[in-house]
């Protein structure tokens, strides 16, 4: 007897990051010295105080038993907290914080949380390639926003078609920005506000790198800006922030309705996440931050070890200003996937095609700051050799 996947399933866009990693890994069965500069993954370890933490938890029989179904009421006011320290935002644990096995989940699971099929949601091009799953999962009309370097890679809302405009009930924002490392500011933010209530238009702003800005500049939260709560949220993890990529573990905060939408949702797909992760969670949320200044001070030597690596050779940047990722034009001659297909086939270089984050991104690479120092000025010094740059 034979199954097939239902025409949603169908539906779903190919995984971009799994086909990446194929070509990689060919390439590193040759026998060929592969620096991979593709990746997103963090490659630092979990902190050891959170990792003792968890320990202890998974000890514990109390930790055993079935999750509380919306979450762990201690990880939701760690969370609130959190807000109120890091951002002077104020949060109501209860109906303001949703916890999530990471913020993939909540990103996915929100458009058919609250979109009827058929409604329009307006995405960021290039983007996350996760979001178009939620897209089609819940069935509703995507509509792009072109991010353009010229603009900071920020949205222009006057150049989107009113039709659109009129039609949106939902768009998603990401900054610090994946791929580009672009940042927002106040500004844009209070600007993005008042064109959601303008417009009622639902807004979710993923912080997924939040904790990342560099230049001894902080990353602003969406939530800072006044009404923010009242049109929208923000999507946190674990992952960036505290190396606990593996962990599964984030949460969603601001409008409660959004927030109820969620909790309704996972109390229909999910028992909430392992007891232990989410009392692990609660001590890095707790913790004075230590390991996180140390990291983001990591990412940004890394950051300027490799611009100074790539304007060597002649391959000059796009300024970032947080994430772990930098935004690098392709000569002319070349696409995204031709530039990164001969960086991997004569220089043993794996970078990711800005194409896969969307038509948006042609004409770019991004390269992940995952690796230790000298591997970028050897990676450059290969690249060199091809005579692509002057």
């Amino acid at each position: 007897m034979k199954f097939e996947e239902s025409k949603v399933l169908q539906q779903l866009p190919k995984q971009f990051f799994a086909s990446l990693v194929k070509k990689v890994n060919a390439k590193v069965a040759t026998g060929a010295d592969v620096i991979n500069l593709g990746q997103g993954n963090p490659d630092q370890p979990t902190p050891d105080f959170i990792v003792k933490a968890m320990q202890e938890q998974t000890a514990d029989p109390a930790n055993h038993k079935y999750s509380q179904f919306r979450g762990d009421p201690e990880l939701k006011k760690a969370a609130a907290g959190f807000y109120k320290r890091e951002y002077g935002v104020s949060l109501d644990p209860e109906k303001e914080i949703a916890i999530l096995g990471g913020s993939k989940i909540g990103l996915v699971e929100l458009p058919f949380a609250i979109l009827n099929p058929g409604v329009t949601m307006l995405l960021p091009d290039p983007g996350y390639p996760d979001y178009l799953s939620g897209v089609a999962l819940a069935q509703v009309k995507l509509e792009l926003m072109r991010l353009k370097e010229e603009n900071n890679f920020l949205p222009d809302y006057d150049q989107l078609d009113p039709k659109v405009v009129d039609a949106a009930k939902l768009m998603y924002l990401n900054y610090p920005n994946n791929p580009t490392g672009a940042v927002a500011t106040s500004e844009f933010y209070q600007h993005t506000v008042d064109f959601a209530k303008a417009h009622q238009i639902g807004v979710v702003q993923d912080f997924a790198y939040g904790a990342i800005g560099f230049d001894g500049k902080k990353p602003v939260s969406f939530l800072q800006t006044p009404g923010a709560k009242d049109v929208g949220i923000e999507m946190d993890t674990f992952s960036k922030s505290y190396n606990m990529a593996g962990w599964r573990i984030g949460f969603a905060a601001g409008n409660a309705d959004m927030i109820e939408a969620i909790n309704l949702i996972q109390d229909h797909l999910f028992v909430s996440v392992f007891p232990a992760i989410q009392k692990a969670a609660i001590t890095a949320l707790n913790s004075d931050q230590k390991s996180v200044r140390q990291l983001v001070a990591l990412y940004e030597k890394r950051r300027n070890q490799f611009f100074k690596a790539a304007r060597a050779i002649g391959w000059e940047p796009y300024q970032s200003g947080g994430s772990f990722y930098a935004w690098m034009p392709v000569p002319k001659g070349y696409t995204s996937e031709s530039f990164a297909d001969l960086l991997l086939d004569k220089a043993a270089v794996a970078v990711a095609p800005g194409n896969g984050f969307g038509k948006g991104g042609e004409g770019f690479v991004r390269v992940g700051l995952l690796i230790d120092e000298p591997r970028f000025t050897e990676a450059c010094q290969r690249i060199a050799k091809l005579g692509l740059f002057h």
